[in-house]
């Protein structure tokens, strides 16, 4: 095949889904000349399988995404159709915003903004090899061969080259190949090499990957069918309504209430799960084709029946894809049973006995790296300029995707820039604790993100998001103008609300009446509004009736007022616990440091420290085979060094 050279960028991105849409904008918005390719323009930003956005620890992504000046929040807040506030019985900490999406505005949304992005080029265009200088490229310029890579190593990151022999040179590539990468389709026993939803697959990146020493594994995701709305009795089922106030995952957003389109919630039952079980040796899943790993916590129909036998009934929602199509999307019911299995065990439920599918269900098998083989900075231990985010990190949801898109194209900017890593820790944010897991942890299964990783979710809510990432999105590059200035005005009037709140003071003649008529217990003396906002029965919005000289204040400045004041001691206690974990955090280890050779250390834990080089001891403490002995090795290592 004849290479044909086709000019120069800074950073080629490999994948336009949700990681590759926020890794392109962050490097375009950063200053670096950006290229985009996408096996399909058709799947950019495309919602393969859930059409919705956020979720329980997801919104928190989401909404750090957007205080660090990514894209994900703006867009969904413009093509929501329906919002929610999930978990508002428990407690602010995992208070997850979620919306329902049109999936085609959604999708057509963000490829305009991609279109209309400075130093960014969309390309519909197939990626085969990354080259390392392996290609001979008539054309290419001499000095675009010549060199070192940054670290040293002789993988230097040359160019791209598509399937079509288009070649473009660039400095820095970011992977963020979804499920195409190797994918591989199961309904019953058919098996098809694809990409998701019919697209093609990424096969020769893959193989060219392999032979360039890219360790891959195998994962395994699946979706449900889509029905025909009008083939659904919605009678039988019990509605979901949005919320009557709509929360934006943008902070620059403010009053985005319209009217919401309703979902359905339906239950399986002992008849489903009897066809299911009847049919097992049917399934892709339990008849060995697949060899892939599946995710825990999104696992498929018939996995539920098979592993939760003692359950008599799981969830069934059926909602919306969009404002112009009459798709259905069945959530919680992913299969890679036979089209005529799909066909009966869904009709077996309340509402869908008469269900005409326009899209089989299908499990999806695709090609992954061990996320133990990139660094904090999401960039390859091997292949320094190649940073790695989304699924091919070994992760899950659109969500995560994002998050990691956004960290590997700060990140491929600042390698090129020769500035130090952009890394948020564990106490910062839910991105810090996404990339920690994944790059410290690892992973044996599709990774999600959930409240419960997170060691300091108090101090970590989506409510102070701005609070604590938009000073940094700021100080980075991504936060303009407009931004910024809203979020110190923001930030004045949320200091000034404190204040006033813990020095005006309401005597029992003012208060009593009211906390009566709440349930409450009278006050002897004048109370602070501060301390009157941390009984149960008070809240921001009801204390109106005695605050009566109140300013007017958005939503999310209400609710971060409140949060803060009545958990003031739970967060005080939170906030010591983070300066525990700084001081460990904040010791660095040298790169350079012999781990082989360190005595006192076992030899398991040599071996994993050499492999993942940890930044500090920190990061140390949490690689599995790390024991605290070990670990009390490396601190009097540090201090005699330090000393010397």
């Amino acid at each position: 095949m004849e290479k044909k050279y086709l000019g120069k960028f800074d950073i080629v991105v490999i994948g336009a889904g949700h990681a590759g849409c926020e890794a392109a904008l962050a490097a375009a918005r950063l200053g670096k000349k950006t290229l985009v390719l996408s096996i399909n323009l058709e799947a950019v930003a495309n919602m393969f399988c859930n059409p919705a956005i956020g979720g329980t620890g997801k919104g928190h992504l989401v909404r750090e995404i957007d205080a660090l000046g990514g894209q994900m929040g703006l867009v969904i807040d413009k093509t929501f159709i329906q919002s929610r506030m999930l978990n508002t019985a428990k407690g602010p900490a995992v208070h997850s915003l979620r919306a329902q999406a049109d999936k085609v505005r959604y999708h057509d949304e963000m490829k305009h903004v991609l279109e209309l992005q400075d130093n960014l080029l969309l390309r519909q265009g197939e990626a085969v090899e990354i080259d390392f200088g392996q290609l001979d490229v008539p054309g290419r310029e001499p000095e675009e061969t010549a060199g070192l890579s940054p670290q040293g190593s002789a993988k230097k990151v040359r160019g791209v080259l598509l399937r079509t022999g288009a070649y473009y040179a660039c400095e820095a590539v970011i992977i963020a190949t979804g499920t195409f990468l190797g994918g591989k389709i199961f309904i019953g026993d058919s098996v098809i090499q694809s990409g998701p939803n019919g697209l093609s697959p990424s096969l020769d990146l893959a193989e060219s990957l392999k032979k360039q020493g890219f360790r891959l594994r195998r994962f395994k995701t699946g979706t449900p069918a889509r029905a025909l709305r009008a083939s659904i009795d919605f009678s039988k089922m019990t509605v979901q309504h949005g919320d009557p106030h709509v929360t934006p995952f943008s902070f620059m957003n403010d009053d985005l209430d319209k009217p919401q389109e309703d979902c359905w919630l339906t239950y399986t039952n002992e008849a489903t799960h009897e066809l299911l079980r009847e049919n097992f040796s049917r399934s892709a899943l339990f008849g060995g084709q697949i060899e892939g790993v599946g995710p825990r916590y999104c696992p498929s129909i018939e996995d539920k029946v098979n592993r939760f036998a003692d359950k008599e009934r799981h969830q069934c929602f059926v909602e919306p894809e969009g404002l112009s199509t009459e798709e259905m999307y069945l959530q919680g019911m992913s299969s890679s049973m036979p089209e005529d299995v799909q066909e009966g065990f869904y009709k077996t439920m309340p509402g869908l006995e008469n269900l005409e599918i326009v899209r089989s269900a299908y499990a999806i098998e695709y090609d992954c790296i061990d996320p133990l083989d990139i660094k904090q900075n999401l960039e390859h231990r091997e292949f320094p300029g190649v940073f790695c985010a989304g699924q091919f990190n070994g992760s899950s949801g659109y969500e995560e995707a994002a998050a990691q898109g956004l960290m590997a194209g700060i990140n491929a900017v600042r390698m090129l820039d020769g500035k130090t890593p952009f890394v948020l820790d564990r106490s910062q944010a839910y991105i810090g604790v996404l990339i920690d897991d994944l790059v410290t942890k690892g992973t044996n299964e599709p990774y999600r993100i959930m409240t419960s990783r997170a060691e300091y979710r108090l101090v970590l809510r989506q409510d102070n998001a701005d609070s604590r990432l938009t000073p940094l999105g700021r100080e980075i590059g991504l936060v303009d103008d407009a931004r910024w200035e809203r979020f110190c005005r923001s930030q004045a009037q949320t200091e000034a609300e404190l204040k006033r709140l813990r020095e005006t003071t309401l005597s029992p003649s003012e208060l009593n009446g009211w906390l009566e008529s709440l349930g409450g217990s009278p006050v002897d003396g004048r109370v602070s509004l501060a301390e009157l906002l941390k009984r149960p029965e008070v809240t921001y919005d009801n204390m109106a009736a005695v605050d009566r000289d109140r300013p007017a204040l958005e939503g999310h400045i209400r609710s971060k007022v409140e949060v803060e004041l009545k958990y003031a001691g739970y967060i005080g206690k939170q906030l010591q616990q983070i300066e525990r974990f700084k001081k460990l955090e904040n010791k660095a280890l040298p790169e350079d440091l012999d781990y082989l050779n360190m005595e006192g250390v076992r030899l398991e834990a040599r071996q994993k420290l050499d492999k993942m080089r940890p930044s500090s001891i920190g990061q140390a403490s949490r690689i599995s085979g790390v024991s605290p002995a070990d670990i009390n090795v490396l601190l009097v290592t540090l201090e005699k060094m330090r000393r010397s």
